[in-house]
């Protein structure tokens, strides 16, 4: 062979290993990375060419697929529905084909679309029988008559909020709802005529009301007096005071530490020396700024923590971190410790709170998804309740409870009341803006306790209102009735 024969053989060579090469790059080391890029349409087609599976509540889907309208130009064949879809959606998230997924329609696509390598058994059979791939379902925890009582509260009082239920025996989520609302059918295909008009409608820049912002898990309001339980539980477990009916040594006025402000009370109410019972009673910013500050931030940033503040929450949708301050003076410190400053909360921790102090002192994780099914309802996963902390013992967590229940038996949450039922409850408040000078957000949490002692429900409430009023009594007008239906809901379900 010459030499230029040889030079066009090895040439030809070096191209075609480096074909080679190229071949098992994309077939072995790139595979997975493209079959799962969102910009791959064949995922995209092969995704919605069966019916998902639903998301269950109460045995009972709140979701469904149809077949998409007939459009050449459409090559997806399914589309997602929901039943009562606003009221739902922070539950659910949404599926579209235009816009992607979130929540559990994201996080559990994989089941829902038949995809999860767990299914790979059942798809097998399917495909030798051949029978059409079908999704598995996702079975949560929620409680549908909580969930309507929270939903529709909100939407009666107008205004922006969220309320969010827990069982404390186990962290079971029995109610996640925030309004406003939207309903993920909207836009669940690809029309530019329909469906991207009303994703358009949903944008906080067309839609201030920001309706797809999940309140429950993703906003941090100021916590208020609702925080105050929490100085509470802290000034039990660190020995401060060993009961609820100890005098606090409290001066009235109280004037910040190394400051000349006074921290105010709301209207002229008995917190000059009060017992801790009382100052929860009528809700004293004095006694419990005190408190606060005579603890210090560590002690009062460990108790926070232990409740689960400064660390995002996974239910398994993400929750934000809920803040309690790590750089602070005293002053702040007392501040932060009912509520104010930097202190901000999430209705989901605040309901965590409530679901520590009923459940004796022991947190338990929360959760919303109860197990993941194949098509043939085969348990794939099933969640068990896990303890998250022990944010007090159990004496001192009876001690709060009955501080609780004074609160609403005899001081600003007698809105709460629910006859034959033992009920502890804490309202808050929680100004804010320039000067407090925008609408304050009007708070409740509380807990149920059957005659058997169970507690089988604690519920966060917030509603931001123009007709709330900037003392604690705005939490007991505005958010109590809502959480006494969300209770009554799930006690009567028992």
């Amino acid at each position: 062979m010459n030499k230029p024969l040889r030079r066009i053989a090895i040439f030809c060579g070096l191209l075609v290993l480096a074909l080679l090469v190229r071949d098992n790059w994309l077939q072995y080391v790139q595979a997975e990375t493209l079959r799962t890029d969102k910009n791959n349409r064949r995922v995209l087609i092969a995704r919605y060419a069966t019916p998902r599976g639903d998301i269950i509540v109460e045995g009972t889907p709140i979701t469904g697929s149809k077949k998409s309208a007939a459009d050449s130009s459409n090559d997806f064949v399914y589309k997602r529905t929901y039943k009562d879809g606003p009221m739902w959606s922070p539950v659910t998230g949404y599926a579209s084909q235009a816009f992607g997924s979130t929540q559990l329609e994201s996080i559990e696509d994989g089941i829902l679309t038949g995809n999860d390598d767990r299914l790979f058994f059942r798809n097998t059979l399917d495909m030798l029988t051949g029978k059409e791939k079908q999704g598995g379902n996702v079975v949560t925890t929620l409680n549908a008559a909580a969930q309507k009582a929270a939903y529709e509260g909100l939407e009666k009082v107008g205004g922006k909020g969220a309320a969010v239920a827990i069982d404390p025996q186990t962290g079971a989520v029995l109610a996640l709802a925030s309004y406003p609302s939207y309903d993920p059918s909207e836009f669940a295909g690809n029309s530019l005529t329909t469906d991207s008009k009303a994703w358009s409608k949903l944008q906080k820049d067309q839609n201030p009301s920001d309706p797809m912002l999940n309140r429950a898990l993703r906003e941090t309001y100021p916590p208020g007096s609702t925080f105050k339980v929490v100085t509470a539980a802290a000034a039990l477990e660190n020995g401060l005071y060993d009961g609820a009916d100890q005098k606090t040594r409290s001066p009235l006025p109280y004037i910040l530490p190394n400051t000349q402000t006074e921290l105010k009370n709301e209207g002229n109410i008995p917190c000059q020396d009060a017992t801790m019972r009382e100052a929860l009673r009528v809700s004293c910013n004095t006694v419990f700024g005190k408190i606060g500050a005579d603890l210090g931030k560590d002690k009062m940033l460990e108790q926070a923590k232990k409740f689960g503040f400064n660390e995002e929450q996974f239910i398994p949708v993400r929750a934000n971190a809920s803040n309690f301050p790590k750089e602070m003076d005293s002053a702040q410190t007392a501040l932060s410790s009912i509520g104010q400053f930097e202190t901000a909360a999430t209705p989901l921790q605040m309901a965590m709170v409530a679901s520590a102090i009923a459940n004796d002192g022991k947190l338990m994780k929360p959760y919303m998804v109860a197990k993941l099914q194949s098509s043939n309802v085969d348990t794939l996963e099933q969640t068990q309740p896990e303890e998250m902390s022990r944010p007090l013992s159990e004496k001192n967590a009876q001690i709060l409870q009955s501080m609780m229940q004074t609160v609403v038996e005899q001081g600003t949450g007698t809105n709460a009341q629910i006859p034959n039922v033992t009920v502890g409850g804490k309202t808050g408040t929680a100004q804010h803006g320039l000067n407090n000078s925008e609408k304050p957000y009007a708070w409740f949490i509380s807990y149920a306790k059957l005659s058997d002692g169970s507690s089988p429900v604690a519920v966060a409430v917030v509603v931001e209102d123009e007709s709330a009023n900037r003392d604690d009594i705005s939490g007991g007008g505005l958010a109590a009735p809502i959480a006494k239906n969300v209770m009554e809901a799930v006690i009567n379900k028992k």
